[in-house]
């Protein structure tokens, strides 16, 4: 779905795959296997689960440290595209998949009008058929009159029949509200216009010409130079992180779903397809299973992710750019999700070995399974292996804001504990910092305010971010109303503990942040103090925890506590502890 390149298709089996993609054979799969995949018996789509597919994952004992090494050969099966699934209710701030009640409804008296323009035939002209997906083609058009006469287009084309249920007339509706809201990056797709009539849906496209990713690769052997990997990694964090800052999470990002605009080598890569596309606030959750199940992050199988899994699917891209073989690996559906939950990819086969150890800790940090410690889209354009290239420009992350708030709402002295921290900073992780600082056009003092930060978002904003409610987010910084905040204490609010955590310098980090803190900022304290400091009422029984965060010998906050402190504590959090 969403694919609008100028490659001729050919026809597709029952699984969505086209005819030419049959799965990669291993040692002691057979023939009859590999036809059982083609169709669908063992295919990559998703079941519909009713719980969430880790829950029987990891009911089986697995002891397997890494997935198996499998080398694209010709020809490369593409993943096919997940279906919506209607995910169990959690706590917290989830959004749901559906409207309650929507779910499964098949119904033939659906309203199937969506209010696009109409008279589709009068203005263009449909060609031969670029590309095929699961939920319609993609053809090639001609504008038949106006301005604009004889240009092509792309049209992707939804057949009306295939809408069955209230689901997947609200996928192609939402699909439409977002290309419209999203415009203006040079690596998206355009959006020209969405017509309708009694039969289909027809979305007007740029048509890009240049094929898909996935056949460069393939052209390749499966393989890039770091330095030719890192023209189209930064394309793609380009524009994810676009999509991210205005609350739009890809939700299906394989090099499918990435074209270039003309056959020619340095051609511009453009993102397609946003069927499976959502909106989502800064500190909002997501809980249908969708996707393509080789880069499907581990939260979303946990049915509770946002934009991170966005970055891990562009850690598996950047894997697969870097040396010719997926991360994860399994013939089966369930064996796919297993080793994404449970196994790590090798870093020690050819060429691993060979490329930078910047390379390597890039794709690692992309990789993460814990989305708290994993890298932002913008993030990653600030790492060392991105950004010494030319060119690199580090745009403006939202998730700051939602450091920004937590930052904002902490005790004194977890912020104490926080900017202590941040005087061990590296070059590395201030570089982002500052990048995102000047972002924010402080004043000649140097220092922000809220102003600051509406004026940043109001300069990228789309209307996506409208419909993301992003806007909204900025009530939670309230405080910043009626004052300003410096660089010293910028950085102690955008900073994730999280990430710094993932680094294999973490515990050197938080040992030398602990020295200074203890010098600077610790004092005595008692345990109700420290209670009433994390905000636990008298009668939680969790506070025999705390006794282990202060020291014996003079009361005052113990490593243990300021690690703890650190990454901020609810008592849920005490209670798993005890």
């Amino acid at each position: 779905m969403g694919v609008c390149s100028s490659k001729p298709s050919s026809k597709s089996n029952f699984s969505g795959h086209r005819s030419t993609d049959i799965p990669v054979k291993d040692s002691g799969e057979t023939e009859e296997s590999v036809n059982k995949t083609e169709v669908g018996k063992k295919s990559p789509f998703f079941p519909f689960y009713s719980p969430s597919p880790a829950h029987y994952l990891f009911s089986k004992k697995s002891s397997s440290p890494a997935t198996p090494r499998r080398f694209f050969k010709r020809p490369f099966p593409p993943p096919s595209p997940a279906k919506h699934i209607k995910a169990l209710a959690r706590r917290g701030s989830v959004k749901p998949a559906i409207p309650e009640g929507d779910e499964g409804v098949r119904d033939s008296g659906l309203d199937k009008s969506f209010g696009f323009l109409k008279h589709f035939g009068s203005k263009y002209e449909v060609g031969e058929e670029v590309g095929r997906g699961h939920f319609g083609n993609t053809c090639k058009a001609k504008v038949k009159k106006g301005e604009f006469k004889g240009q092509e287009v792309a049209v992707k084309i939804i057949p009306k029949s295939k809408m069955t249920t209230a689901i997947s007339i609200e996928d192609v509706r939402r699909e439409v509200k977002i290309l419209k809201a999203l415009s203006g990056h040079e690596n998206l797709v355009k959006f020209y216009d969405a017509y309708e009539d009694h039969d289909n849906v027809y979305v007007v496209m740029e048509l890009c010409e240049g094929g898909e990713l996935l056949d460069r690769i393939l052209s390749r052997g499966g393989k890039y130079t770091e330095d030719d990997a890192k023209v189209v990694l930064m394309q793609i964090l380009n524009v994810v992180a676009f999509c991210h800052l205005q609350g739009v999470v890809h939700r299906d990002l394989k090099p499918e779903n990435f074209l270039f605009t003309s056959k020619d080598e340095n051609s511009q890569l453009k993102a397609i397809d946003f069927g499976l596309s959502d909106f989502v606030k800064p500190d909002e959750r997501l809980n249908d299973i969708v996707g393509s199940a080789y880069y499907v992050a581990p939260e979303v199988l946990h049915r509770s992710y946002s934009t991170e899994a966005d970055v891990w699917s562009i850690g598996v891209i950047a894997y697969i750019l870097l040396c010719g073989s997926r991360p994860f690996w399994a013939r089966t559906e369930s064996g796919i999700f297993r080793a994404v939950l449970k196994a790590h990819p090798s870093f020690d086969e050819v060429p691993w070995p060979t490329l930078s150890s910047e390379a390597k800790d890039f794709v690692k940090r992309l990789l993460n399974k814990d989305p708290r410690k994993r890298m932002t889209a913008a993030q990653a354009l600030s790492h060392p292996w991105i950004r010494n290239t030319n060119d690199v420009k580090v745009p403006l992350d939202v998730s700051m804001l939602r450091h920004m708030k937590n930052y904002m709402r902490s005790s004194a002295l977890r912020k104490a504990a926080i900017r202590a921290l941040v005087k061990t900073l590296g070059t590395d992780e201030l570089f982002y910092l500052k990048e995102q600082f000047s972002l924010l056009e402080p004043s000649k003092t140097g220092s922000i305010s809220m102003e600051n930060i509406k004026t940043a978002l109001l300069k990228h904003a789309t209307d996506a971010m409208k419909e993301s409610r992003v806007h909204d987010f900025l009530t939670s910084l309230n405080a910043l109303q009626y004052r300003r905040m410096e660089f010293d204490e910028f950085c102690a609010a955008a900073l994730s503990v999280h990430q710094l955590e993932a680094l294999d310098r973490w515990e050197e980090t938080a040992r030398s942040a602990y020295e200074i803190f203890d010098k600077d900022g610790n004092r005595a304290i008692m345990i109700d103090e420290l209670a009433s400091e994390l905000g636990l009422g008298p009668s939680v029984p969790v506070h025999s925890v705390l006794h282990d965060w202060i020291r014996h010998t003079d009361g005052k906050l113990s490593f243990l506590g300021f690690v703890k402190l650190l990454h901020g504590v609810s008592t849920r959090t005490l209670a798993k502890t005890r």
